[in-house]
């Protein structure tokens, strides 16, 4: 009985599985046509080589040139230097205070001259007592520093070596487009030759947060790390248009947002070191702001974009160009000129004595203004204890503004409580009771101050108003 049961299994088996094979391989199918179902919203994709789409636009883009050209050209930077800060209340209490030792920083350079000269970041090379540059070949060299431009985070140095070096010429960075593509090359993390590619995500970036100066940086979504600093921003052709600073992130590591010095500056920079010793800084002579919708309402503005002429010094070459309070300024040589930043980036790639194109927008009626650059001659002072920075006296005409003839002007905020003010362009007429005409004056009354006495600032505001504020 049990042998007729197990057989009865095996032929029930056989049938499923006969069955099943016919449905399957033999059977006409069913198509359900795409007609008969809803039509999913997808957005076309193509997968393409470039081997096989040479004819579709930037399918043909080969990063594999870009690398070859740049890889060899940037540079490990190695800086050490001496540290005196206590690691822990031990040693401070043992030693009275800190312990020498020697600390070592990392960073990137490009090398921009076959005979060794390199560009790196100043925030890589600051406080170093010696600094060693790796090639990518493994060779190290003692390096020395020519100069270097804090302000914007630029330094050039130079290593000695018979060979003659590989090395990334500079590229336009003016021309360069949204949108383009890009490579970083450097040692982040201390991954020697890294190269990470991405695209230009903004020009004329202003990070407040990394300086309270007005820069303009290039941003770029290619990968950019802790070591990338002083590293190369290339196009696709292997030109250098930027020199890689700094990531946004609240980790420190990268997120997608990593900013880069705009060729044309750092090739200005480098080129005043090398000339002059330092950097030659060229200016417009004017104060003024991005217009936003508060200004267009205020001063009866009909465009959106631009930089509104708040005041023009005394003696600068706006002046004497004619460019005036009320004006706003559309394009310089051509650029257009959408934001405050644009206008800095812009001009910091001019030397004084330069003369530009300035388009300015007045009465609804746009005038073409050459101006000749003035030399950067503004001193500022630190009010440390104030939280604030002033600077050598304005224009006669924004004095009157405030019903004064005597007066410097606040410059900046440098303390978190200070910033949440806004203290930017306003008077200092006087200080103790004391009118102050210029920095000088400033500097000689706070430092005849002992450090616990009182400090009385009369502050002008916006409305005329004398106001007095005692700091400690």
């Amino acid at each position: 009985m049990k042998r007729y049961l197990s057989l009865l299994v095996v032929a029930v088996l056989a049938g499923v599985l006969t069955l099943g094979a016919y449905k399957i391989f033999l059977e006409p199918q069913n198509v359900v046509t795409a007609q008969n179902e809803a039509i999913p919203n997808l957005i076309p994709t193509t997968y393409t080589t470039t081997s096989t789409n040479a004819n579709i636009p930037n399918a043909s883009i080969d990063f594999t040139l870009a690398a070859e050209k740049t890889v060899n050209a940037v540079v490990h930077v190695k800086q050490y230097g001496v540290s005196r800060t206590p690691r822990n209340l031990m040693e401070f209490f043992r030693n009275g205070g800190a312990q020498e030792r020697r600390i070592q920083g990392v960073g990137s350079g490009v090398i921009i001259t076959e005979d060794g000269y390199i560009v790196t970041n100043n925030h890589v090379i600051d406080g170093a007592t010696d600094l060693e540059v790796t090639l990518n070949n493994n060779k190290s060299y003692k390096a020395e520093i020519i100069g270097k431009a804090p302000q914007s985070d630029i330094a050039l140095i130079k290593i000695d070596t018979d060979e003659k070096l590989s090395y990334i010429p500079f590229g336009d960075s003016d021309v360069a487009k949204i949108g383009e593509w890009v490579l970083a090359v450097g040692n982040p993390f201390n991954l020697t030759s890294t190269v990470t590619a991405g695209i230009i995500s903004a020009k004329s970036r202003d990070l407040n947060e990394l300086d309270d100066n007005i820069q303009s940086f290039i941003q770029t979504d290619a990968a950019i790390n802790p070591g990338n600093s002083g590293g190369a921003l290339v196009n696709t052709k292997g030109e250098l248009i930027g020199i890689n600073t700094a990531i946004t992130s609240q980790t420190g590591s990268y997120v997608g947002y990593a900013f880069a010095v705009p060729s044309n500056n750092a090739r200005k920079i480098v080129e005043d070191i090398l000339e002059y010793g330092g950097v030659q800084r060229g200016i417009l002579g004017i104060r003024g702001g991005t217009i936003n919708p508060k200004a267009m309402e205020e001063y009866n503005i009909s465009v959106s974009q631009g930089v509104f002429v708040a005041s023009v010094a005394e003696d600068s070459g706006a002046r004497k160009a004619g460019i005036i309070e009320g004006d706003v300024i559309r394009e310089i040589d051509g650029l257009p000129i959408r934001k405050f930043a644009d206008l800095t980036g812009y001009v910091n790639s001019k030397r004084p004595k330069d003369i530009i194109r300035v388009k300015v927008l007045r009465k609804n009626k746009e005038l073409i203004l050459p101006v000749t650059l003035s030399k950067y001659e503004i001193q500022n002072y630190n009010i440390e204890d104030v939280g604030v920075e002033v600077m050598n006296p304005p224009s006669k005409d924004y004095l009157k503004k405030f019903n004064l003839d005597h007066g410097v002007v606040i410059s900046k905020a440098l303390s978190s409580r200070m910033k949440r003010y806004n203290l930017e362009g306003l008077i200092i007429s006087e200080i103790d009771g004391k009118k102050v005409k210029n920095v000088l004056e400033v500097k000689e009354i706070i430092e005849s101050k002992y450090k616990d006495d009182d400090i009385t600032i009369s502050l002008v505001d916006r409305n005329g108003e004398k106001r007095e504020f005692v700091f400690q």
